[in-house]
């Protein structure tokens, strides 16, 4: 048996050395992306939404005619009416913020792979990997390096849709007739003129098409980027997800449809006119360039310029850029944060939505650095472990008192599987039980050896559960879960007991809150282990209520609030509130 190779150290150590040493490189692409988005979204947002949609549908007349024009109308004011004017307009700048950096860089990659082909031969599998490596991977050194908001969200999209600008930038240059460029040799053409006077106009039409290409890829980014932070239509859709509200997710992804279709056909119509060498249009060339030029400049320099210098108020809001780092949208966690703001009269703080991977990259970096932060927390959670952390005190009460897990079976479990059932009844264990898991798997054991482990090391406490249970010889269940550190912990116990010791052939089924008690209010689901009651799980319990079966707590004495590294000088949430 081999030694598992530590790639994924080697990976971190590379991440962290690159974090260590260019933090101010990343600083400035930091000012320089959220300058752009900043300016896209400010002129998007300067003028009445009436006005927006006029114009962009002047540019649909102009580039594809009435039926185009008729589309951008009648789906923008749909947007409008909807109530997603202000996140579509904050994605579209996202989107389009993603597609000019891709364009900047990928053309001059392009024209570089076509001119040399060891570049070609270097870039290539390069760009296989970037297009093959799921998108969700880019989102955690996007976050290590850029932190959380709309700059890692445009890192991650640049990475994922530039590969098609440089690719049919390569190809359309390649597939010039060779003949024409021997022409422009014969006539004594520099290299420069020989590119931008015959081999850039001819290749022009397949590298708009690649600029298309990367148009829809970088939209394709916005519900991924709205995991770390990123605002837009795409937040919408996450949350209408995780809180299982079918109509708004409709609405949102309606919005992204919308959008798509127009900034799909309104390239695809300069295509078009490229390829009939509409001269009206070539005329305006530069004086559409310039202006995007200009625009971009100014953008960079106002981000530049916005670039907060550390702050030496001794005002936590504003060490914090009255920010608090929260996870999933719609959790019950989130949803008590919100009411703690207006119960505490923080209006002018903001709750940053994302996911728990993306809040505990951002606490490890700003504890690293002993900066710090604000982040929604709750127990059992390794990261009490690893950090030295503390929980503001909530006088208010808004975040109730200690939380229970709850275990949660689907109707008829008990006669379907009995001896499952009575083993899930009798599931119960300590937060210092699950914390023991989660240390190990947060120090890179798999889940699944860390839960065997747990439970050949403590006999007395399995033995407890199963004593006097029959085995199943193979039957089939299915397990559902949340993608949280305690979760996967106990989910992965309650899986190894079931097959080592009752005979149960196990599935894990990884889903959001939502999905995991619709699934088990269906019966796509046997049972789960993950539902925190009664403040984080109450409205999905509410929801699907007599469709599900409660087992009562397998875990007593989790909290919620909110949470600070212990070398932050405040001690209660009404600190966060300016004297």
């Amino acid at each position: 048996m081999f030694t598992k190779i530590p790639l994924d150290r080697w990976v971190e150590s590379i991440i962290s050395w690159f974090n260590t040493h260019f933090a101010f490189l990343f600083n400035f692409f930091s000012s320089v992306i959220s300058g752009i988005v900043g300016g896209f979204t400010f002129l998007f947002h300067a003028f009445p939404a009436i006005v927006v949609i006029i114009l962009l549908t002047l540019l649909a007349y102009y580039f594809g005619k009435w039926r185009l024009a008729l589309f951008a109308v009648l789906g923008l004011l749909l947007i409008r009416n909807l109530g997603y004017w202000d996140s579509t307009m904050d994605t579209l700048a996202l989107v389009l913020t993603s597609a000019l950096i891709s364009i900047i860089l990928g053309l001059p990659l392009g024209i570089w792979c076509a001119r040399n082909r060891s570049v070609r031969s270097t870039l290539t599998p390069m760009l296989d990997f970037m297009q093959t490596m799921p998108a969700f991977v880019y989102l955690i050194p996007a976050v290590t390096f850029f932190g959380l908001g709309v700059v890692p969200g445009v890192i991650a999209s640049v990475i994922f849709s530039i590969p098609p600008t440089i690719r049919l930038t390569n190809l359309g240059i390649l597939q010039v007739p060779a003949d024409l460029v021997e022409a422009a040799d014969a006539f004594g053409s520099t290299p420069a003129q020989k590119l931008f006077k015959v081999q850039f106009p001819l290749a022009l039409p397949t590298i708009l098409a690649g600029i298309n290409q990367t148009i829809m890829l970088s939209l394709s980014m916005v519900v991924i980027a709205s995991m770390i932070g990123a605002q837009g239509v795409g937040a919408d859709v996450y949350r209408a997800v995780t809180q299982l509200k079918t109509g708004q997710g409709f609405e949102a992804g309606l919005a992204v449809v919308v959008l798509a279709i127009l900034l799909d056909r309104l390239t695809q119509s300069v295509i078009g006119k490229k390829r009939k060498g509409n001269k009206s249009f070539a005329l305006k060339k530069p004086l559409v360039i310039t202006s995007i030029a200009a625009f971009c400049i100014i953008a960079i320099l106002i981000g530049i310029g916005k670039k907060a210098p550390v702050s030496n108020s001794t005002f936590v809001g504003d060490q914090v850029g009255y920010s608090i780092i929260g996870i999933d949208p719609g959790s019950g966690l989130m949803n008590a944060s919100e009411k703690a703001l207006t119960a505490y009269n923080l209006t002018s703080w903001k709750l940053i939505e994302g996911s728990s991977t993306a809040m505990t990259i951002a606490l490890d970096k700003a504890y690293k650095e002993g900066k710090p932060i604000i982040v929604t927390g709750w127990t059992p959670h390794w990261m009490f472990s690893k950090y030295d952390l503390k929980y503001l005190t909530d006088p208010k009460n808004v975040f109730g008192g200690d939380e229970e897990i709850h275990t949660i079976v689907r109707l008829h479990l008990q006669a379907d599987h009995p001896s499952a059932y009575q083993f899930l009844d009798k599931f119960q264990w300590k937060p210092a039980d699950m914390e023991q898991v989660m240390a190990k798997i947060q120090e890179g054991q798999k889940p699944e050896e860390s839960a065997s482990q747990w439970v050949e090391t403590n006999p007395d406490k399995v033995n407890a559960w199963i004593s006097g249970i029959p085995k199943a010889n193979g039957k089939k269940l299915k397990l559902a879960y949340v993608a949280w550190d305690s979760e996967i912990a106990s989910t992965n116990v309650v899986k190894y007991v079931l097959e080592s010791k009752l005979g149960y052939q196990v599935d894990m089924l990884q889903v959001e809150a939502g999905p995991m008690w619709a699934g088990i209010a269906s019966g796509d689901a046997d049972a789960m282990v993950a539902a925190w009651l009664p403040t984080t799980h109450k409205d999905y319990y509410e929801k699907f209520k007599g469709k599900f079966e409660d087992l009562g707590p397998n875990l007593i004495g989790t909290k919620l609030g909110l949470v600070v590294p212990k070398y932050m000088n405040i001690t209660s949430i009404e600190d966060l509130a300016k004297r």
